[in-house]
C-alpha cells in the first residue's frame, strides 16, 4: 500500500477569513469529488491571504498514487485562476 501526500501553498485574493473559507471549501470539495482524495486545510488558518492545503492518495500501485497527486496539482492550477500556487510538494508517506 502506497500513500502520497500533496501540500499546496496558495496565495488567495481574499481580504477576510469568510472570503477565504469560501474559496478553500470550494477547492477542497471539488477536488474531493473529482479525484476521490482526502483533503483539508492544514496550516495558516488565521491568515486570509494564504492557505496551505493537504491532499492524500492511497493506492496499491505507487505510480497511480503519485499520478493522482500530480493531476490534483495540475487541476488546481488550471481551474482556480484567481488562486496562485506559491509552492507544491509531493511526498511519499
Amino acid at each position: 500500500m502506497f500513500i502520497y501526500c500533496l501540500e499546496l501553498h496558495l496565495g488567495l485574493p481574499s481580504a477576510t477569513l469568510k472570503e477565504k473559507r469560501g474559496i478553500v471549501k470550494s477547492i477542497l470539495s471539488r477536488t474531493r469529488n473529482q479525484f476521490n482524495v482526502a483533503c483539508a486545510e492544514v496550516d495558516r488558518q488565521d491568515n486570509p491571504r494564504v492557505a496551505v492545503l493537504g491532499f492524500v492518495s492511497l493506492s496499491p500501485d505507487k505510480t497511480i498514487a503519485r499520478t493522482v497527486m500530480v493531476r490534483v496539482e495540475d487541476w488546481v492550477y488550471e481551474n482556480c485562476q484567481d488562486v496562485e500556487i506559491v509552492a507544491a510538494d509531493i511526498s511519499e508517506v
